[in-house]
């Protein structure tokens, strides 16, 4: 049971956002929201938001470790590819390689980018001499 409890910890963040995103993706169009004139705005930033906290969970599933970051927002972007085509078999949706290569890969690749960032800057707060 430690193993399952240690294995839940570091990766259900990561597997509850990929069912979260499969199941919106599941949604017919006809059961999406409208948000009228600013529809396109929140759908496409509920894209880059998904994955991006995806690569995130992912990047923790991976113990944050040095440079981890590129394969979190690998696997988030192969996730976002095949969500995409499964997506396609959804009466009134469609696959769009727009979503994975714009929005998607941007919301995953900034997230982990300035996540990486921040610690390597707090890191780096801890070493300085003199401080």
């Amino acid at each position: 049971m430690p193993k399952l409890k240690s294995f839940l910890l570091a990766w259900g963040p990561a597997l509850l956002m990929m069912a979260a995103i499969f199941a919106f993706s599941s949604r017919t169009s006809d059961e999406l929201p409208n948000f009228g004139g600013w529809d396109y705005f929140f759908k496409k930033l509920g894209h880059g938001l998904g994955y991006g906290l995806l690569a995130l969970a992912y990047w923790r599933g991976l113990g944050f470790r040095r440079n981890a970051h590129w394969l979190a927002w690998l696997v988030a972007l192969a996730y976002s590819a095949t969500d995409e085509l499964h997506q396609s078999f959804v009466p009134g949706r469609h696959a769009s390689a727009v979503d994975v290569l714009v929005f998607d890969n941007l919301g995953a690749l900034l997230t982990v980018n300035i996540f990486a960032w921040y610690r390597n800057r707090q890191a780096n707060k801890k070493v300085t001499p003199g401080a």
